[in-house]
C-alpha cells in the first residue's frame, strides 16, 4: 500500500533543517606582539656627538683662567717735583706752584698714596717725594736729589754713593742675585744711568741723571711677588722719570 507523504511534513522537515543552530566560528589566532628593539642611531650621528664632546673638552682644557692681562690697563697721573731745599720745603720762601717750579716729573699709578717727607729726612738723605701702593706699602717709588753735581761720576761710584744714605738700598745690594747698570741718553742727549737690582726678596729699578747742578735719583722698589705681578706698570713708572726741559 502506497505511503502518502504529506507536503507539510516535507516543508516542516526542510524548515527544521534550515533553522538548525550553526556551530560558533573559532576566531583566527592572532600572533603575539613582540617588542621592537630600539633602532641604533646612524653612525654619522654618533661621530658628530663624539667630535662635539671632544671639541668641548679640548676647549675647557686649553682655555686659560682669567689672568691679570685681562684686567683694565693701569692709568697714571703726572707728578711735578720741585727738589726744593729743606729751608723752602712746602713752598715757604719760594713758589708753592709745583707745576710752575717743577724740576722733574714722573708718573704715579692712580690709587697710590703720597707719603709726606719730613724736613729732617729731606735734609739728611735728600728725599724729595715718595708714593706707595696702599695695598702693599713696600711697593713704592721715590726721588732723592743732591746739590752740587754738574755731571755723573762712574756708574759704580754713583750707586755706592747713593747707598751710603739709604740703608734699604745697602741691604738690597748686599743680598742681590744680580746688579746690572747701563748708560742711556734721551732724545735731547741727556745722560741717564739705569740700574736694576734683582734680589731674592725684592726688585729695584733706579734712574740717575744730572741737571740744574743737581743729581737726581728716581727709585722704583717692590717685593718680588709684586714685581712679578706688576712688572709692566713698574717699568712704565721707572721710564717716566724726566727732568724738566728734557721732554
Amino acid at each position: 500500500m502506497a505511503t502518502i507523504f504529506s507536503p507539510s511534513a516535507i516543508f516542516s522537515s526542510s524548515s527544521s533543517s534550515s533553522t538548525a543552530t550553526k556551530p560558533p566560528k573559532t576566531p583566527p589566532l592572532t600572533k603575539p606582539h613582540l617588542p621592537i628593539p630600539p633602532t641604533k642611531p646612524p653612525l654619522t650621528a654618533l661621530l658628530t656627538t663624539t667630535l662635539t664632546a671632544t671639541a668641548l673638552a679640548t676647549t675647557l682644557l686649553t682655555t686659560p683662567p682669567p689672568s691679570l692681562a685681562d684686567s683694565p690697563p693701569t692709568t697714571y697721573h703726572l707728578y711735578y717735583g720741585t727738589a726744593a731745599s729743606a729751608a723752602n720745603y712746602g713752598g715757604y720762601g719760594g713758589n708753592s706752584d709745583k707745576k710752575a717750579s717743577a724740576e722733574y716729573i714722573y708718573d704715579i699709578p692712580d690709587g697710590w698714596k703720597e707719603r709726606l717727607v719730613s724736613k729732617v729726612e729731606k735734609g739728611t738723605n735728600g728725599t724729595d717725594s715718595e708714593f706707595y701702593n696702599p695695598k702693599k706699602r713696600s711697593e713704592r717709588e721715590y726721588l732723592t736729589f743732591l746739590s752740587g753735581f754738574r755731571q755723573l761720576a762712574p756708574k759704580d761710584a754713583v750707586l755706592n754713593n747713593l747707598a751710603l744714605s739709604d740703608v734699604d738700598l745697602q741691604d738690597l745690594i748686599a743680598s742681590a742675585d744680580k746688579v746690572t747698570s747701563e748708560e742711556r741718553k734721551d732724545e735731547s742727549g741727556q745722560v741717564f744711568y739705569v740700574y736694576e737690582i734683582d734680589g731674592v726678596a725684592a726688585h729695584s729699578l733706579i734712574s740717575v741723571t744730572c741737571a740744574n747742578n743737581k743729581l737726581y735719583a728716581h727709585f722704583v722698589n717692590a717685593p718680588t711677588p709684586e714685581w712679578n705681578r706688576d712688572r709692566d706698570m713698574l717699568t712704565h713708572v721707572h721710564e717716566s722719570f724726566k727732568t724738566v726741559g728734557s721732554f
